[in-house]
C-alpha cells in the first residue's frame, strides 16, 4: 500500500474567469500527506499543451482511424530533483510550492469538439524507486491573446467606409449586401442589409444565417463540420419586384471563438445571406466573420469601425492585453472548477512535524518566442442597420448602397 496520501495540486488564479494565457505565471502548491517516512526518488510538475484529433470512417473490416497529435506546451521543474540518493522525507504533511511562466506565442486556445480537443494540464508527480509513480492532474483553461494572419477577412482598400459587400447575379435574380462588421465578440449583434433585384416569375424568401465551421485534419485527410448558430428568415418578396431587406443576428453568447493557429484544427465562422427559391438552387453571398472573446474585438483591426488587416498577407493581430478583472490570487484545488479561496499565507506551507519548506522556485526559461506588436484602437463603426425579424413588419425600403462604397 503507498504511504503517499491526499495528493493535491493547487494553483493561484489570475482573474474570475480562471483562464491564463501567454506570458502568465501559474503559481500554485502541491500537497500530500506521508504514513511513514518515505523515500522519493523525485517530485516534478508540468504544464502541457496538446492538440489531438480522431475520427472513425466505416464500419467492421472497411473501418480507418484517422489520428493527429500537436504539442503547443511542455514546461516542466523538478521540485525534488532526481539523484542517485534518494531524498527520504518524514511522517506527516508535506507542501511544496512551484511556479513558471507560460511563454509567448501563436499557442491556440482550450477547445473540445466532436472529433477533436486542444487541452492544457498541470501535472504533478511523485516518484519512488521499484514503485509505481503517484499522479495528480488539474486542468487549465487557456485563452490566447492571439489571432492567426492566415484568417480569410477581406479589407476594404484604406480610407473606405467599415462595410462589407457582396453580391450575386444569376439569370432573373441579381442580390447585393452589406455587413457593417467582420470582427465580433459572443452577444455581439451583426447587421446585415440585402438588396434583391427579382425579375423571375418566382416568390422567394431571403434567409440569414449565423455559420460556424470546424475543419480536423489527419492522415491527409479532413473531417468537416459546418452548422448553423442562428438563423432569420426576411418577408417573401414577391415577383418581378426589388426589395432592401435588413437584419440583426445576435452572436450567441457560447460560440466557440474563431481557431486558426492549430495545424490539425480550426475553427471558422460566417455569415450566409441566400434566397428561398422553390425548385431551384438558393443563390448566396457570404461574409467571412473572426469571433474573439469578449474585450477583444474593439482591439482588432476591423472591429468597432477599424478596417480589417486580417487578410492572407497582412501582419497579424496578437498580443493583445487581458481584460481587466478584480486582483487575485484565487487559490483554485485539483479537482474542482472552484475560485476565490483566499491566499493562503506563506508561513502555511512550513512541514510543522519535519520543517521542510521549500521556497518559490525560479521562474522556468520561456522559449523565447517572439512577440507580436500589438494593435491600436479605431474609430467606432457606422451605426447599424434597425433590426428585422419575421412576423414584424418591415423597415421603409431604401438603398443603403452608395458609389463610395468597396465591393468585397
Amino acid at each position: 500500500m503507498s504511504p503517499i496520501k491526499d495528493l493535491n495540486l493547487f494553483y493561484e488564479a489570475l482573474n474570475q474567469e480562471d483562464t491564463f494565457s501567454q506570458g502568465d505565471t501559474i503559481a500554485g502548491t502541491i500537497t500530500f500527506t506521508l504514513t511513514k517516512e518515505t523515500k522519493v526518488k523525485a517530485l516534478t510538475v508540468k504544464a502541457k499543451g496538446d492538440a489531438r484529433v480522431h475520427w472513425t470512417h466505416g464500419t467492421g473490416d472497411n473501418s480507418k482511424s484517422y489520428n493527429a497529435h500537436r504539442r503547443y506546451l511542455k514546461l516542466k521543474e523538478h521540485v525534488i530533483a532526481e539523484n542517485e540518493k534518494a531524498t527520504v522525507l518524514p511522517k506527516g504533511d508535506h507542501h511544496f510550492k512551484f511556479r513558471f511562466t507560460i511563454p509567448q506565442g501563436d499557442m491556440p486556445s482550450s477547445f473540445k469538439g466532436l472529433h477533436g480537443k486542444i487541452v492544457y494540464m498541470l501535472e504533478a508527480k511523485v516518484s519512488r524507486s521499484w514503485r509505481m509513480p503517484s499522479t495528480v492532474q488539474k486542468e487549465l483553461k487557456f485563452v490566447s491573446k492571439s489571432l492567426s494572419h492566415h484568417g480569410q477577412v477581406m479589407c476594404p482598400q484604406s480610407g473606405s467606409v467599415d462595410k462589407k459587400m457582396s453580391t450575386f447575379s444569376e439569370g432573373q435574380v441579381q442580390m447585393s449586401a452589406t455587413v457593417n462588421t467582420n470582427i465580433c465578440s459572443p452577444g455581439d449583434n451583426v447587421a446585415v442589409v440585402a438588396k434583391i433585384h427579382n425579375s423571375s416569375s418566382k416568390e422567394m424568401k431571403p434567409k440569414f444565417s449565423l455559420q460556424q465551421k470546424i475543419v480536423y485534419r489527419a492522415n491527409a485527410s479532413t473531417n468537416i463540420s459546418d452548422q448553423s448558430l442562428c438563423k432569420m428568415v426576411g418577408e417573401t418578396i414577391a415577383p418581378n419586384s426589388e426589395e432592401s431587406v435588413s437584419c440583426e443576428l445576435t452572436v450567441p453568447a457560447d460560440v466557440i471563438p474563431t481557431l486558426h493557429h492549430c495545424e490539425i484544427l480550426t475553427v471558422d465562422h460566417y455569415l450566409k445571406v441566400y434566397l428561398d427559391i422553390s425548385f431551384a438552387v438558393d443563390p448566396e453571398v457570404v461574409f467571412p466573420l473572426v469571433i474573439v472573446r469578449s474585450g477583444l474585438a474593439a482591439l482588432q483591426p476591423g472591429g468597432a469601425g477599424g478596417p480589417a488587416d486580417g487578410a492572407v498577407g497582412a501582419p497579424s493581430y496578437s498580443d493583445f492585453p487581458p481584460p481587466a478583472f478584480p486582483t487575485g490570487p484565487y487559490l483554485v484545488p485539483a479537482g474542482s472548477a472552484a475560485y476565490g479561496y483566499p491566499a493562503p499565507d506563506p508561513t502555511q506551507y512550513a512541514n510543522i512535524s519535519s520543517g521542510y519548506n521549500n521556497q518559490w522556485p525560479q521562474q522556468a526559461a520561456p522559449y523565447g518566442f517572439p512577440t507580436a506588436a500589438s494593435s491600436s484602437v479605431q474609430p467606432q463603426a457606422p451605426t447599424a442597420p434597425p433590426l428585422f425579424q419575421q412576423g414584424h413588419e418591415p423597415p421603409p425600403y431604401m438603398s443603403p448602397f452608395s458609389p463610395s462604397q468597396d465591393t468585397q
